[in-house]
């Protein structure tokens, strides 16, 4: 199985040329019937890159450990789920799994326009089947998950099977692990659709809203599942590192936040590109951004020339990666100075006080931020250049940063709305804005007078509570109009109204996500935490709760040893639940894991790590954190996805309904 796999790879490679040469040469020449073959080439390569899939999940199931992958990342006692899963676990297997997914957009793009398009198409097959190539070499001659074992006999080089694997990272062997990196690689590789359009728009001249409408749902699908994996990536950071939080501003993590800034700007202003012909420059420019930048977090993750623990080790990949990058940045940006002067806009700017001075206020913030995380990023880096000293930027540099600009942020999304196309006058801002502000003046009172004091929290919580009255404002005003003029009841017309403009009313759903992710990670301001040396029968204190240690557990399965605690965690005399954080040690990989209790409530998460024993060793030592509000971060992502979904869905047409009625 393990030849049939590096055969497939190895033919990936030329079958990635072959469409990509055949797609430009049926731009250059006009020829359909050499794009009806770069087409078939699209479905050829997805063929071929899904066997090889399907032969490395065969090899892992069946712990084929004369492979090199395999011994690496599995062992015969991990759970067969597990051994599926460990297909991302490794640096070879994840890079399949790009590979892999960009072979399965190409295929759909290539089947979606095979009837339309066609000026167009040649030029997206040959930007994706180009991309194909790079990472069909990276798979073939650098990072072949179907490498075998070898032993050094002296003379001669004799393949070889260990009896049994190293197993998977003990840290990777969570629920969370099983659908964050696919998630995560769906949002980076979905990058590349609008790109190729946006490339393929700038080679034809063909500069108008049409490759927009085209993208516009893949651009708001891959930011979808971009942030959700985010999001499921501080999930799993919070519940598996035992750290007691889900943000860190890890190199990595950063990787993964910078495309997803550049798409949420673009989502934003290329509506103002589809209703005014403003912007068009821009959003050029951010789509080949978040392009560029997603290629990049996979870079950092790959090239070891930062430390973090999401990132594999130095695997060799950083000077093909550099020169990609480098190759594909000098062609986006050579091609967008070509057509600078094809690209200006339709219509200027009228008033600062519009709805178009919003979303660019919001694109300028947005800009600043990515820029100002990808600084901080690539700080290390840069001071270790100069003056061979690596300067770590922390997360209170971020800190100190980004929520300004976050809630600056969050206060446009509220504000950006109720603004209105060209001008808004004075009287219109006062019906607006008066009674949402009042409201959140009243709720900033109300927190100080509950003895909430820290200056970002109170305005964190007041734009909150501002933006999500403007967000149920809007559908209650639309509702009502609707419930009048067509007497339906108040809930169908919330319905209908929606269904009528779900890009619109899924934005402010989407919007309302934003507010319970702000108001989570504002919780960070109040988080308080202990740490304590107990015994069977010890008590100690956080808050108002008491802990109390009941028992010392220690067990053994074929997989991992294990050390728990028992503890029960009380209010006021009273009960309120037993928590049981564990420590544990796996054979295989011999690395210890910290398995995380959690009591959770809406309003704050009791979060208990078993961080080790003593230094008498008599005692554990266990540490306490109380989290407020964390409940919120992952509500706010099930809204955010539902929001996301709900904007994707077709809007219902009038005629339709009247048919149906």
């Amino acid at each position: 199985m393990a030849d049939l796999g590096n055969i497939l790879l190895y033919f990936l490679f030329p079958l990635s040329v072959f469409t990509a040469l055949t797609s430009l040469a049926s731009g250059m020449t006009k020829r359909q019937g050499l794009l009806v073959a770069a087409r078939r080439g699209a479905y050829g390569i997805f063929g071929v890159t899904t066997l090889s899939v399907l032969a490395l999940i065969y090899l892992l199931v069946t712990s084929d450990f004369s492979i090199e992958y395999v011994a690496s990342n599995t062992n015969r006692a991990l759970p067969l789920f597990y051994k599926i899963v460990a297909l991302w676990a490794g640096h070879n297997g994840s890079l399949l799994l790009w590979t892999w997914i960009i072979t399965i957009f190409t295929a759909i793009v290539a089947f979606q326009n095979r009837r339309k398009n066609n000026d167009l198409m040649p030029y997206v097959l040959f930007v994706m089947a180009g991309t194909t190539v790079f990472f069909s070499i990276l798979n073939v001659f650098i990072a072949n998950p179907f490498d075998t074992l070898y032993q050094d006999l002296g003379n001669r080089l004799q393949e070889f099977a260990v009896p049994d694997g190293r197993g998977l990272n003990p840290l990777l062997q969570h629920p969370a692990m099983i659908i964050h990196p696919p998630i995560l690689f769906i949002g980076y590789v979905g990058s590349v659709v609008p790109f190729a359009f946006a490339i393929a728009a700038l080679i034809t001249g063909k500069l108008g809203a049409g490759w927009i409408h085209t993208t516009r749902r893949w651009a708001l699908t891959t930011w979808g599942f971009l942030g959700i994996g985010i999001i499921l990536g501080g999930k799993w950071a919070y519940v598996e590192l035992g750290w007691g939080g889900y943000w860190a501003w890890d190199p990595v993590e950063n990787a993964s936040l910078l495309p997803w800034l550049t798409a949420t700007a673009y989502l934003h202003s290329v509506m103002i590109q589809e209703r005014k012909g403003m912007l068009k420059t821009w959003n050029m420019s951010l789509v080949i951004a978040t392009y560029l930048l997603s290629v990049f977090g996979t870079f950092l993750t790959r090239s070891g020339i930062v430390s973090s623990v999401h990132a594999f080790a130095n695997s060799g990949l950083g000077p093909a990666f550099a020169v990609f990058i480098s190759l594909a940045t000098i062609a986006s940006v050579g091609l967008l100075l070509y057509r600078r002067k094809d690209l200006k806009p339709d219509e200027e700017m009228q008033s600062l006080v519009s709805r178009e001075s919003g979303f660019l206020f919001n694109n300028l913030l947005f800009l600043l931020a990515t820029i100002a995380v990808l600084w901080g990023t690539l700080f290390p880096v840069i001071s270790e250049l100069f003056t061979g000293d690596q300067i770590t930027v922390g997360p209170p540099w971020f800190n100190n940063i980004m929520i300004p600009i976050g809630l600056a942020l969050l206060l446009l999304t509220g504000v950006g709305p109720l603004l209105a196309w060209r001008h808004t006058s004075v009287e219109t801002m006062k019906r607006s804005f008066g009674w949402p502000i009042l409201g959140s003046v009243v709720l900033v009172a109300a927190l100080i007078a509950f003895g909430i004091n820290d200056g970002w929290a109170l305005g964190s919580f007041a734009i909150s509570f501002f933006v999500m009255w403007t967000i149920v404002v809007e559908f209650i005003k639309g509702a009502a109009v609707r419930k009048k003029n067509s007497g339906e009841n108040i809930l169908k017309a919330v319905y209908m109204l929606s269904r009528k403009n779900t890009r619109r009313y899924g934005g402010y759903i989407i919007h309302a996500a934003i507010v319970l992710l702000f108001i989570g990670f504002t919780g960070n301001a109040f988080n308080s935490e202990t740490r304590a040396e107990v015994d069977e029968g010890d008590a100690f204190q956080l808050g108002p709760y008491t802990f109390t240690a009941l028992k010392i557990v220690e067990d053994q399965n074929e997989n991992y040893s294990s050390q728990s605690l028992e503890l029960e965690m009380s209010r006021n005399g009273k009960i309120v639940t037993y928590l049981n954080p564990e420590k544990r040690y796996y054979f295989a990989s011999e690395q210890p894991s910290t398995e995380v209790d959690i009591h959770s409530t809406i309003r704050e998460d009791i979060y208990v790590v078993l961080s080790g024993m003593s230094n008498d060793g008599q005692r554990v030592i266990v540490q306490v954190y109380r989290n407020p509000f964390v409940k919120f971060v992952w509500i706010g992502a099930l809204v955010l996805l539902f929001g996301t979904i709900f904007a994707l869905i077709p809007n219902l047409r009038e005629s339709k309904i009247g048919r149906d009625a």
